[in-house]
C-alpha cells in the first residue's frame, strides 16, 4: 500500500506543478476551495450515513478559463478525482454521480475562482431533502 500512495502522491505534486504554471497559482488553493464546499454542505443522516452534494461548479476567470482550454487539459476530471479521495476519507456519501465542472465568468468576485454546489438535477430534490431529516 506504501508503493501506491507514493506514486499517487507524485502524481498529485505533477498535477501541481502543471497547474501552477497554467494559472500561476498552486492548485491548492482551488483544490481546498472545494473541500470546503463539500464540508460544509454535510448532511448527517445516521450515525454511519453523511450524504455531501454531488455536482460542483468552478467559475474560473476569463485569464484562467482561457488557459486551460488552449493547454487542453482536463481540469474538471482532475479536480472530480480530488475531491473523490477527499470523500473517500471523510466517509462521506455522495448525492449522485459527482462531477466537477469548470466554467468561464467574468463575474468572478475575486477575480479568480467561485465554487458552488448542488445535487444534479436529475437526482430527487426530494430524495436529498428526506435525506437532511
Amino acid at each position: 500500500m506504501g508503493a501506491l500512495s507514493a506514486l499517487e502522491q507524485a502524481m498529485e505534486h505533477g498535477w501541481d506543478a502543471l497547474w501552477a504554471r497554467v494559472v500561476d497559482r498552486e492548485p491548492v488553493e482551488l483544490i481546498d476551495a472545494l473541500r470546503r464546499e463539500c464540508d460544509s454542505n454535510v448532511v448527517v443522516c445516521s450515525e454511519h450515513r453523511v450524504v455531501v452534494p454531488n455536482a460542483y461548479d468552478v467559475e474560473l476567470a476569463d485569464f484562467a478559463y482561457d488557459e486551460l482550454v488552449r493547454r487542453g487539459t482536463d481540469v474538471g476530471q482532475e479536480l472530480t478525482d480530488r475531491l473523490a479521495r477527499h470523500g473517500e476519507r471523510q466517509g462521506y456519501e455522495w448525492a449522485g454521480p459527482l462531477t466537477v465542472h469548470i466554467t468561464r465568468s467574468g463575474r468572478v468576485p475575486n477575480g479568480r475562482y467561485r465554487v458552488t454546489s448542488g445535487a444534479m438535477p436529475h437526482v430527487s430534490a426530494d430524495g436529498f431533502h428526506h435525506a437532511m431529516r
